[in-house]
């Protein structure tokens, strides 16, 4: 089954949709069957966005590529400097 990978305002849309569901009396199987996702993926979502605002999600999305941006440039420079420290060590 291919992923269809949801935006996070499109998740706590279907969350926001669960949670009227489940007040409503609907078990999670049928819930789930109504959003097209696996019970998995529900807990999955609700256990990373329950209680969230789009706004906040949205925020949450981009410090999450900054910070795997930043891991990037720090292993990128740890690299750089144990090369530089091979060289001084090779040179003496």
């Amino acid at each position: 089954m291919p992923k269809k990978g949801y935006t996070p305002e499109q998740v706590i849309n279907k969350l926001r949709e669960a949670e009227i569901l489940l007040s409503e009396g609907a078990s999670i199987a049928i819930i789930t069957k109504r959003l097209g996702v696996s019970d998995v993926t529900y807990y999955r979502w609700r256990k990373e966005y329950g209680g969230m605002r789009i706004d906040q999600a949205r925020r949450l999305k981009e410090l999450e590529q900054e910070n795997n941006r930043l891991k990037k440039v720090v292993a990128d420079f740890a690299l750089d400097n144990a090369i530089l420290k091979e060289a001084v060590r090779g040179n003496s």
